[in-house]
């Protein structure tokens, strides 16, 4: 299966984004095809009350998907 989420984008062009509360994850990159591999990873940009500008950095598909709900 080919990733089609390959290549890293800005927040505006975001792959998915996800919300929980006043946290908010922004899919930049998918490190693999299939999401629900364990283990399997996105490159996300995180806006947080203790980060309001975002930061930058990996985060588990799964533990994402599990706290927060797609809103795109």
């Amino acid at each position: 299966m080919k990733n089609l989420c390959a290549k890293t984008v800005t927040r505006e062009q975001a792959y998915e984004i996800w919300q929980a509360g006043d946290w908010t994850w922004y899919v930049l990159k998918k490190w693999q095809a299939d999401d629900h591999k364990p283990g399997a990873r996105w490159f996300c940009e995180v806006v947080t009350p203790m980060c309001p500008h975002g930061e930058l950095g990996d985060a588990y598909a799964e533990e994402v998907r599990a706290n927060a709900v797609r809103i795109k």
